[in-house]
């Protein structure tokens, strides 16, 4: 079954690492944006923010970014303040975020993307530091 699954990622972070993985343990080969080298559109981020039922404040990433340096933390900031701040700067975008025909999702923790993926996990998955995560039987585990 060909299924349409796109992820925003860093192939820095562990997080969207092993959601790639998760995946990738599907049966899936998703489409991979490395988004600080391609970030979205405007247009696109503003929509993926909706279509995950989230603000702009829950995409936005606070560690190990310019997020205190250039003071967004600053409650009244505007979604779209947040947005031109995520365009200017994409590593203030959080990640994994990952499209699936079952919806849009920030990935965090990594096995959220279970919840997207429309086949079951092949085998059993481990995250890299070696939690484990969906069992022999294709499970998650609990």
């Amino acid at each position: 079954m060909a299924v349409d699954i796109i992820i925003y990622h860093n192939p820095a972070c562990g997080t969207s690492r092993n959601a790639l993985a998760m995946i990738r343990n599907a049966g899936i080969e998703p489409h991979v944006i490395e988004y600080l080298k391609t970030p979205p559109s405007r247009a696109l981020l503003v929509n993926l923010i909706a279509r995950a039922g989230m603000t702009a404040r829950d995409l936005l990433r606070q560690k190990d970014t310019p997020y205190a340096a250039l003071g967004l933390d600053d409650a009244t900031l505007s979604d779209d303040a947040l947005v031109d701040a995520m365009m200017a700067h994409p590593i203030l975008i959080n990640r994994p975020l990952v499209v699936s025909p079952l919806g849009v999702k920030l990935c965090r923790p990594s096995e959220a993307v279970l919840d997207l993926l429309p086949t079951r996990q092949r085998s059993a998955f481990a995250k890299e530091d070696g939690e484990p995560v969906v069992d022999a039987d294709g499970q998650r585990v609990a």
